[in-house]
Parts: C-alpha cells; sequence; structure tokens
C-alpha cells in the first residue's frame, strides 16, 4: 500500500504540492487524475523517492522508498518512456536493469513477452515507435514482479489494441492482489480501468472517491428531450417548468431536463399536444464528472481568437459572426448534484 500524509513540495516560492494526504491500496486499480500542473508527476516522484517532500512524508508498505530492501523487486514504475539508452537494444536495456537489482536474465525474456517486444528484442531502442517505447517502459516495471506499480501516462503512443492490452494488464495485475496507481489524462480510458479516483488540482486533493461516486457526487443525470419547433420547444419549456422541472437549453437545440421522471415528461408533452423527437436518459461520462470538478483548478485555458471572422468566408457560405463572450463556459451548475466533501473555497494565493 502507498500512504502519503501531509505531502508537501515546494521549489522556492512555488508550492507544487500541498498538505497531500492519500491512501492507494492493493486490490483495485487507482486512478491518478488531475489538470496539466496539478503536482501529478511531482507527486509520483516524490513517492519514489526522486524528490524530497519539502514537509510531510509517503510510504510504500510502511517504509520511505529509500529504506526498501531491494526496491526494484518491490516496486515497479514507469514515468518517461524515454528514459532509455538509445544505443542499447530492448533486451541489454532490461538486463541491465536486472543485473543491478539481482533479478535472473530469463525474467528480462518473460517481460519483453509480455510486452509484446519479443522479436525486435534486439533492435535498438533508439528506433523505436512511443509505442514501442511506451511497452519498454513498462516492461521494466514488470521486471522484479514487484507488488506495488505506478504508470504515468502508460497508453501514450499506442493503437487501440495496445490500449486495451494495457487495460486488461492494470486489471489482470490488481486481481492478483498487487497496488496499481495509474496517471492518465484520457477520461474514458480511466472509466474502464480505474477502480478508485485520486483527484488534486493546484496541488491539492480534490477527491479520494470510487469512480462510481466521484462521478455521482460531481454530475446528475438529466433527460434529453427535443421538439421539432421553436416554438413547441418554447412551449415544451413552459409546460415542464410549471410541472417542477429544472430546464436548460443544449447547444444543438435540445433540452436538458432534470427533476421529472421520462414517463412523467413524455405525459406533459402529450397532454399539450407536443409532438416529441426524441426523449432519453442520459447518465455523465467520468469526463462531464471530472470537468466539473476541476474547472476552477485549471492554469491553462483557451480565449476566443480575436481574428475569428475577420476574413471573408468561402462564396456561397454565410458570413460568420463574432465569438460569443461566454464561449468554453460550459458545465453549469446542475439541480441535483451532489456536494462534494472535497471541493471548498480557496484563496488563490494560498498555492502558487
Amino acid at each position: 500500500m502507498i500512504e502519503a500524509v501531509g505531502l508537501t513540495k515546494r521549489y522556492g516560492a512555488k508550492t507544487a504540492v500541498h498538505n497531500l494526504s492519500f491512501q492507494v491500496r492493493p486490490g483495485a486499480v487507482t486512478g491518478f487524475l488531475g489538470p496539466n500542473g496539478s503536482g501529478k508527476s511531482t507527486t509520483m516522484r516524490m513517492i519514489l523517492g526522486l524528490d524530497m517532500p519539502t514537509s510531510g512524508r509517503v510510504t510504500i508498505g510502511g517504509h520511505p522508498y529509500h529504506k526498501l530492501p531491494n526496491a526494484p523487486r518491490q516496486v515497479g514504475a514507469l514515468l518517461d518512456a524515454k528514459a532509455v539508452h538509445g544505443g542499447r537494444s530492448a533486451r541489454m536495456h532490461l538486463l541491465s536493469l536486472a543485473q543491478l537489482a539481482g533479478i535472473p536474465a530469463r525474467r528480462v525474456d518473460e517481460v519483453l513477452g509480455v510486452v509484446g517486444l519479443q522479436d525486435v528484442a534486439r533492435k535498438r531502442s533508439k528506433g523505436f515507435s512511443l509505442g514501442m517505447g511506451q511497452r519498454l517502459g513498462i516492461a521494466a516495471a514488470l521486471l522484479g514482479d514487484p507488488a506495488v506499480l505506478l504508470f504515468d501516462e502508460p497508453v501514450n503512443g499506442l493503437d487501440p489494441e495496445g490500449i486495451l492490452w494495457v487495460r486488461n494488464l492494470m486489471k489482470r495485475l490488481a486481481a492478483e492482489g498487487r497496488t496499481v496507481f495509474v496517471s492518465s489524462h484520457l477520461m474514458s480510458e480511466m472509466a474502464l480501468t480505474a477502480d478508485h479516483l485520486i483527484v488534486i488540482g493546484r496541488g491539492q486533493l480534490l477527491a479520494d472517491m470510487s469512480v462510481k461516486d466521484f462521478i455521482s457526487a460531481n454530475s446528475a443525470d438529466f433527460a434529453r428531450v427535443r421538439a421539432p419547433e421553436p416554438e413547441s420547444r418554447d412551449k415544451l419549456t413552459a409546460a415542464l417548468v410549471e410541472a417542477g422541472a429544472q430546464v436548460l437549453p443544449e447547444p444543438d437545440g435540445a433540452l436538458r431536463v432534470t427533476g421529472l421522471t421520462l414517463p412523467r415528461i413524455s405525459d406533459i408533452a402529450h397532454d399539450a399536444d407536443i409532438r416529441l423527437w426524441e426523449l432519453s436518459p442520459h447518465q455523465a461520462s467520468l469526463e462531464e464528472a471530472y470537468m466539473r470538478m476541476t474547472q476552477t483548478a485549471v492554469d491553462y485555458r483557451s480565449t476566443a481568437d480575436r481574428r475569428h471572422g475577420f476574413q471573408a468566408p468561402p462564396p456561397g457560405l454565410p458570413p460568420t459572426g463574432p465569438v460569443p463572450p461566454n464561449w468554453g463556459e460550459a458545465y453549469p451548475a446542475l439541480p441535483g448534484e451532489q456536494p462534494n466533501p472535497y471541493t471548498t473555497q480557496r484563496d488563490s494565493k494560498d498555492v502558487r
């Protein structure tokens, strides 16, 4: 098990991680999420003893990484797939790591087979694609058959077959009782892989809960309703609001309705003599819940291009107007969302 208590890391006046406490338990895949610059990589480096905390502590199995006997046989990690000498073959790279950790040479060929690199084992790694480099990094992490594994963006550069393979590998490792800690920006993949989530923003803990609880706490299920004409849509909106629903317009002209069941919405439309083109339930995705949770913890935001609309459109196309001022401000607060115990109002001066 990995345990962090009051973990803080400062670089001069900049605080990368602030008072971070969490546990990563064995037997489950724990996803580690957060925007760019939130402190994920710094946290992983502190877990592995590559950076020392300014205050607080982090332990693996009750011990700091540098005090673990033969740590490579207890902890495996993939932080940077490019951290390989390009002149070495895949096999020689793994063999040198095995010799340093006292791991039998036969294990090198075993992990090369596990990651699918046995046919290129004697080729120099400088010719490897990004996906091949990821596979080699995963092989290095598995080399000592460790009980604790950390992966930073393990599917980066992999094709769909490789992504599926990594997903199944993570699940299998966790099913064997290992501690698996995975950092990723791919929400769709985390939704399929992770059992538990630790989410940080600007170096501070935002959430520590199961995937199911995280989605429930940061989203609300709703119904999508579409009527054929604007007049009928306005009439339907008024009828639904009168019945106690909360209604928000969608960009494509549909309505987002909360507070009423689908049969009730259908009855209201029927009573108002409104024909429906769509009436469908919608359950929030992990991506939607994550975006709602972290929207105030993002350091880098795009703005509208001021040149948008300056150039004349091609012949036959209508002119485009300016981007509305609230472009990009998605995720309005929805009725029915549960308050998240980790979300608090913070002074932006607290973490720099």
